[in-house]
């Protein structure tokens, strides 16, 4: 309802061209409805961050999805443009220009000011996920001799144009960090306590070249608002504050889900991505997948002796493999959600197969008798399954308890070999764990009917 009165007075007030009472109206909306009515709404986008002040335009800005921004870029004159991308903040404006053809982005930067131009080439010059192109050069450093007066002074002085005042960074005549505190810690002591006298070197930092994501498990590890940037020798960068980790933390859960669903992942919204490039983005692990399908039909074809002299047992292939499927699936997403939060590393393999060992066995040792009683129970009922029902139910039973271990033993260990070697876990998805376990689970699944069934039906 909000969103309806929000939408409905927009446009009657720019239908009326009343652009004074529209900037007005505009003004009294919290950012985040004001990026709700860009969303609605795109075609009026120019209107809208043209009647917003430039800091409350910026920050509308900053919280789009890149499609989004790149639209309002376009319909913006060149002088909005110079004047917007001038005041975003310089993380956010790395990020922006970061994800733009690389002829765009020497357009845009020709609009931004000498300054601003310098610190958004220093951050676009770090790698694409490090933590060096998410830091922003805007925080609040004081030096050691330093009174507590005299730094509350100069965060009085200085502190409008910091990305955060929370986390305070003590540097030396060098520029490289010696400590930093919670402004709290300054606020709760005599203004005439010396800085050095609070210090007690215990400070966590990231480094420029660090993987965003592993910044993310620091973030959660420490519990932090945020943390500084250093380079190797130690001279602070900048900071990276929780709200841009937590839009990192969004996009890599965003991706590895895509990921596990078997697809790579896609870098745009759903709906505004190109139907060719979304089938593009999805046929690689498609075809992949079924070329890995095939050699269930091979392994079908190497048994089709003992599936021509024993006909029943092709009626509990679906039910075998995708018994294996099912549980390797449920393995790889417990694993890659272990790894992402941090509970596990590739140190931990051993610990891991061995509950995995365990797991595999009870939960096929449950569907095993389940499926060794229905096999029971159906022929008491229906006569389905001759004189052989009960080797067949044994031979079912133990088919799925080695079909079930295995899938949980593949769909385990494959996320932590592939992150040994340097590939992204999420990269084994549910359906290729699934497409390798069918295969292997005919295998299982003959081998055991033949070591049960030899000279019987076999």
């Amino acid at each position: 309802m909000e969103n309806e009165a929000l939408l409905e007075k927009f446009g009657l007030l720019a239908n009326e061209r009343n652009h004074q009472e529209l900037r007005v109206y505009l003004d009294d909306q919290l950012i985040t409805d004001i990026a709700e009515l860009i969303y609605e709404d795109p075609e009026q986008a120019d209107l809208i961050i043209n009647n917003l002040s430039i800091s409350r335009a910026a920050a509308a800005f900053r919280i789009l999805d890149f499609p989004l921004q790149e639209e309002v870029i376009r319909g913006l004159p060149a002088a909005k443009v110079a004047e917007l991308l001038n005041e975003l903040p310089a993380d956010d404006r790395a990020a922006f220009l970061g994800e733009l053809p690389s002829e765009a982005v020497k357009e845009l930067i020709k609009l931004l000011t000498p300054e601003e131009r310098r610190i958004t080439l220093s951050l676009l010059g770090y790698p694409e996920n490090s933590v060096g192109r998410i830091m922003t050069p805007d925080y609040i450093a004081v030096r050691e001799e330093w009174s507590v007066k005299h730094v509350l002074d100069y965060i009085r002085e200085h502190g409008k144009d910091s990305e955060t005042i929370d986390v305070i960074y003590v540097v030396d005549e060098k520029g490289i960090l010696l400590d930093d505190f919670r402004i709290r810690e300054f606020l709760l002591v005599s203004p005439d306590t010396l800085v050095h006298t609070l210090m007690d070197d215990r400070f966590v930092a990231l480094h420029a070249i660090d993987e965003q994501e592993e910044a993310i498990q620091v973030f959660r590890m420490e519990n932090r608002v945020a943390l500084p940037v250093i380079d190797d020798q130690g001279i602070l960068l900048g900071i990276v504050t929780i709200d841009d980790m937590l839009w990192i933390a969004n996009e890599e859960h965003t991706e590895d889900i895509q990921k596990i669903g078997g697809t790579e992942a896609l870098d745009e919204p759903y709906l505004d991505m190109p139907l060719l490039k979304l089938v593009k983005k999805r046929v690689g692990w498609l075809v992949v997948l079924f070329i890995g399908e095939m050699l269930t039909a091979t392994a079908m074809g190497f048994f089709e002796d003992e599936i021509a002299k024993a006909v029943v047992l092709a009626l509990f292939v679906p039910l075998i493999i995708s018994s294996g499927g099912n549980s390797g699936s449920q393995a790889s997403t417990l694993i890659i959600q272990a790894m992402a939060l941090g509970e596990i590393d590739i140190n931990d393999w051993w610990r891991v197969m061995r509950r995995e060992i365990l797991s595999g066995l009870m939960l096929g040792g449950i569907l095993g008798l389940i499926g060794f009683i229905r096999i029971l129970l159906w022929n008491s009922l229906f006569h389905t399954y001759g004189d052989h029902t009960f080797l067949i139910g044994i031979t079912v039973g133990f088919s799925l308890i080695g079909v079930v271990l295995w899938g949980t033993l593949s769909g385990s260990m494959l996320p932590l070999v592939l992150k040994r070697l340097g590939a992204d876990p999420a990269t084994s998805s549910a359906p290729f764990v699934a497409t390798l376990v069918d295969v292997t689970g005919l295998l299982i699944y003959f081998s055991m009917a033949y070591a049960f069934m030899q000279g019987i039906l076999l």
